[in-house]
């Protein structure tokens, strides 16, 4: 899948309490970043701990990244390195 295509990809962020493309939910946190300037935590960027949870497991449900699940289908591990590298080129690929 190219990085136009994830960037079309569209999945329920439970944070902006709306379904987003993958380009969408980047540009609500950069927007995020620039209204609150100084007081923007990069921990709870939209007002809650686990925000990147939502774009991780679109990733996974369309094959973008491997990971393992507990008994009760939360995710127990994956290769952050490997996402962190592919949400990287995708913030290159919107400039």
């Amino acid at each position: 899948m190219t990085n136009k295509e994830i960037l079309k990809l569209k999945f329920k962020s439970g944070d902006l309490n709306r379904t987003v493309t993958v380009g969408n939910f980047f540009t609500e946190l950069l927007k995020a970043l620039w209204i609150e300037g100084e007081s923007f935590s990069g921990k709870r960027p939209f007002g809650n701990s686990g925000w990147d949870g939502d774009l991780i497991v679109c990733f996974i449900k369309n094959d973008i990244i491997k990971c393992e699940l507990d008994e009760d289908g939360y995710i127990k591990k994956f290769d952050f390195m490997h996402f962190n590298k592919i949400v990287l080129s995708l913030i290159e690929e919107l400039s």
